[in-house]
């Protein structure tokens, strides 16, 4: 399947929101991670605050909507998302693609 490198820009004044629907969104992380659906994910440090998921999915299409399930993004805390296909190229982790 596919990998797709999702990024996610938050809401400049999200970061109290985002504290109160982290549970959720990291529930909604941990059934993807099951399914077999997210590879990996975590926030950038710094600003602008934001993130990387990294999906296997049969699609752009497919990761898109993994990513407009997600908490964050149904609660309104994400300004700019960004959902590419990735191709591994090299690197030590490049052979778990």
């Amino acid at each position: 399947m596919p990998i797709f490198a999702t990024t996610y820009r938050y809401a400049a004044d999200s970061t109290e929101a985002r504290d109160t629907t982290r549970p959720e969104h990291r529930a909604y992380l941990a059934e993807l991670t099951d399914a077999g659906r997210l590879v990996v994910s975590g926030p950038y440090e710094g600003e602008p605050a934001g993130a990387l998921l990294v999906f296997d999915a049969e699609s752009q299409e497919a990761a898109q909507r993994l990513t407009d399930a997600d908490p964050f993004v149904q609660e309104g805390l994400v300004a700019e998302v960004t959902v590419r296909e990735w191709t591994t190229a090299s690197g030590r982790l490049a052979s778990q693609f």
